[in-house]
């Protein structure tokens, strides 16, 4: 019979279950936009009613290596995410701003 998870994490020693927790958490830092939907419990049909396009389009998304920022914004926004551009150099990173939504700019300079 299958144990429950917590419970096989729970005989592992502090040391294993730190090294855990840290692959863990790399590894969801590094997810594609297929596995972000479905870690949300949404279904590709769900996500293409919100986006106002078919299940075919979605997966057609999903399977994309290369897409507009704009369309990479919406399928974002549409599972409740913003979308931050970093590039990254040897001195640190930089948030690069010229790719946010123009809405959210209308939006603060009307508060």
């Amino acid at each position: 019979m299958a144990k429950p998870f917590r419970d096989l994490v729970a005989k592992m020693s502090p040391e294993a279950q730190k090294k855990a927790e840290e692959r863990t958490r790399e590894h969801l830092l590094e997810m594609e936009i297929r596995d972000i939907r479905k870690a949300l419990d949404m279904t590709q049909i769900e996500l293409a009613r919100k986006l106002r396009v078919n299940q075919a389009a979605i997966s057609k998304m999903e399977h994309q290596s290369d897409m507009f920022i704009s369309t990479l914004r919406g399928i974002l926004s549409a599972m409740g995410a913003s979308l931050k551009i970093v590039s990254s150099f040897p001195e640190g990173e930089v948030l690069i701003n010229q790719f946010e939504d123009v809405r959210t700019e209308r939006i603060k300079t009307e508060a």
